[in-house]
């Protein structure tokens, strides 16, 4: 039923229920904003989500009690909630959320979504963002959409019928964006050794950020490169357009590029729209290792936030410190490891605090999680070189990691090698 307002909208919310909301780019943030003050006259509501934008309006103290939020993936509007315990961050794989919400381990009664327009057969589309919020959809017992026309139309698993809908208001706004992020000399030297270690026809994965894109931006000589990915940005824009990414070697979906989510700009958005070169499928798909490693010389790009010497990668937390989450970091690292000729990637800055602390540690900080485990790792990358640490003993990787560390934190690691891991390096 199509109704006026996102107040009407969400009248159908009820006291007690489990909320799903669209997330990334696609956050229906015209219904959270009215949302944080119908949910005053509730109690008990949880919000279930991934990365949400523009949602900043539900962390007003006077929700507690009414609404609580519950993170799958931990974004700066909901990172000071979660570490000040006023609300909760679910670490998992981005592949199985969506198993969670089939097999009815997570309920959920309500979906919050964001949609493109209807076309003349009443079909909506998803649009930028299809992640976990397929399933949602497919098990919710109400679903409420705010159907935006500046929504792009996407293919593969995007549609959903208007009929769907128990309620729905339409509303014209630009989607939220996430604009490049600032190039430096770090990330630009970063980027280049990401570079040497992609090869023609590689099938690519990777996340968001400068260094990304400044990898990408050192592939313009590559030929035949491939896209399946969880996620892409506006850094792929230009070797699509060079005809650099060609997705001709692709034994999963060739000639397609494959995602689950973009974040971006409004060019990116533009170009994303109707556009049949795209697949935007389910998660639980394009997140699959059995998926991944069916296309030969897959490649993960991703980064982390701190790794010790033996190679565990710290990539969702500052210590016990929540700051972003589990991701699908290892569904990409354990499917690139397992296709043919692929390789993983974990890409950092040596140093953080302005080159006050180093990134690569004797010991990770006391709580830190440990999301790509040591025996999965492959290559690690900072400003200072590449370490493979394929098939490397402890002592090796312990040299090879702090050959590529800030060269004034060097002797340091040494000396903690030996006297933490009893390494003599």
């Amino acid at each position: 039923m199509r109704v006026n307002t996102a107040k009407q909208a969400l009248d159908i919310i009820s006291d007690n229920e489990i909320i799903w909301c669209h997330s990334m780019a696609a956050t229906p943030y015209y219904l959270l904003q009215s949302l944080a003050k119908v949910a005053l006259n509730r109690k008990n509501l949880t919000l279930l989500q991934l990365h949400t934008e523009q949602s900043d309006c539900l962390n007003i103290p006077e929700l507690q009690g009414h609404l609580r939020q519950r993170a799958f993936f931990v974004g700066r509007c909901t990172r000071p909630a979660i570490n000040a315990g006023n609300a909760d961050y679910v670490p998992a794989f981005l592949s199985e959320i969506p198993k969670m919400f089939r097999s009815g381990e997570q309920p959920i009664d309500v979906a919050l979504i964001q949609v493109s327009l209807p076309d003349k057969h009443g079909w909506c589309s998803l649009g930028v963002s299809v992640e976990a919020t397929r399933a949602a959809l497919q098990v919710a017992k109400k679903v409420i959409a705010w159907v935006n026309p500046k929504m792009p139309r996407t293919h593969g698993d995007a549609m959903v019928p208007l009929s769907r809908f128990d309620r729905y208001v339409e509303f014209s706004a630009e989607l939220s964006p996430h604009l490049p992020a600032a190039q430096n000399t770090v990330t630009g030297q970063i980027g280049q050794h990401v570079a040497s270690l992609i090869r023609d026809r590689d099938c690519l994965q990777l996340g968001i950020g400068a260094i990304p894109d400044a990898a990408l931006a050192c592939l313009g000589n590559h030929k035949d490169l491939g896209i399946h990915t969880e996620m892409f940005s506006d850094g792929v824009l230009p070797l699509l357009e060079q005809g650099v990414i060609t997705n001709k070697y692709k034994k999963k979906h060739p000639g397609k590029t494959v995602t689950t989510f973009a974040m971006g700009t409004k060019a990116l958005y533009d170009f994303i729209d109707d556009n049949p070169e795209l697949a935007f499928l389910d998660v639980e798909y394009t997140n699959d290792t059995a998926v991944i490693r069916q296309n030969p010389q897959t490649v993960s790009i991703n980064s982390a936030l701190q790794i010790d010497i033996t190679g565990q990668v710290c990539a969702d937390s500052l210590g016990t410190k929540i700051y972003s989450g589990v991701g699908g970091q290892m569904d990409f690292v354990r499917g690139a490891g397992l296709s043919e000729g692929g390789r993983s990637i974990i890409a950092f800055p040596a140093t953080a605090a302005g080159g006050t602390v180093s990134r690569i540690s004797s010991l990770l900080s006391p709580g830190a999680g440990v999301v790509t485990t040591r025996a999965h790792v492959h290559y690690i990358v900072t400003e200072y070189g590449i370490a493979n640490l394929r098939a490397k003993s402890l002592t090796e990787r312990a040299q090879a990691l702090i050959a590529i560390s800030a060269p004034q934190f060097q002797e340091q690691l040494a000396r903690a090698a030996w006297d933490d891991w009893g390494l003599l390096v």
